[in-house]
């Protein structure tokens, strides 16, 4: 099976850097949301990002170009052609509304298409229950998506070898290293990142030291890029609580319950970069 038309549903964050990495790549891609407006400002965000690859010479004018005319920007799904040979799902991190999404897109897309996820930490296998459980599975890109090499290739129970072969050549195709992973809570990433960042969490809830220092630990003593509380901030303190959910409920194990203090800034709007505070003021 050869994949030519790519349907992404999501125009958020992750959704429009993986339309942006597919276009530019050469992919027909249809972009898709529920309004105009969202769709709009995915495009525009898509445009200013080819515009500074542009200014640091990793791309011509040509590929600019290229790029945004190989995006078809699409209000809701039912605008869809029946002749997609990828859907890649990239909505917020919630089972029902993914499974809600699937349920739809079975009766709008040909059979023999592949669906994909790029859930963060839901069971591809779950998702995969009332769909087409041999050509689903789980594509996790890292964030942000044109410039992030990894992503997550996850087999659900019943992904047949011909999907995973097809979509792990396939991101190899756009530049990306894929890595292969069973279907458990998290994955690789999610499984050792959120455990690492709720535990620098209870860390500052505890008085062990304040957020610029925990930080700064962990960047100095550790040589990461930056700490774990302000990568909590970029990622959405409210996604984190997700994910932590997601492992203390798939796992019943004690050491990956969500830090108090992570509930209580999420119950309080204090998400990170996207609300403007979280862990530190934006």
């Amino acid at each position: 099976m050869e994949i030519k038309k790519i349907a992404v549903i999501g125009s958020g964050t992750m959704g429009n850097g993986i339309a942006h990495v597919f276009a530019m790549n050469d992919f027909q891609v249809y972009l898709v949301d529920t309004s105009e407006k969202l769709i709009d400002k995915a495009i525009l965000l898509i445009a200013n990002n080819l515009d500074r690859m542009l200014k640091k010479d990793l791309i011509t004018i040509d590929i600019k170009q290229n790029t945004l005319e190989n995006i078809s920007p699409t209000i809701g799904i039912s605008k869809l052609p029946d002749n997609i040979d990828l859907v890649i799902e990239a909505i917020y991190e919630n089972k029902i509304a993914k499974l809600s999404l699937f349920n739809e897109l079975q009766e709008i897309i040909k059979k023999d298409s592949i669906f994909a996820s790029n859930t963060s930490s839901i069971s591809i296998t779950e998702l995969a229950l009332n769909s087409r459980p041999e050509q689903f599975i789980g594509m996790h890109f890292m964030n942000p998506v044109p410039m992030m090499k990894l992503v997550e290739i996850i087999r659900g129970f019943s992904t047949s070898q011909e999907t995973f072969d097809i979509i792990f050549e396939l991101s190899k195709k756009i530049g990306k290293v894929p890595v292969e992973v069973n279907d458990y809570p998290g994955f690789i990433s999610n499984r050792i990142l959120m455990p690492m960042i709720n535990e620098a969490i209870f860390a500052l809830y505890e008085g062990v030291a304040k957020a610029e220092d925990i930080d700064t630990v962990m960047k100095l003593g550790m040589n990461y890029p930056m700490g774990p509380l302000t990568l909590a901030d970029f990622i959405g303190l409210d996604v984190c609580l997700n994910i932590m959910e997601v492992l203390f409920n798939g796992f019943n194990d004690s050491k990956y319950r969500p830090c108090p203090l992570l509930k209580k800034m999420v119950a309080a709007g204090k998400l990170g970069r996207k609300s403007g505070s979280g862990f530190f003021i934006y």
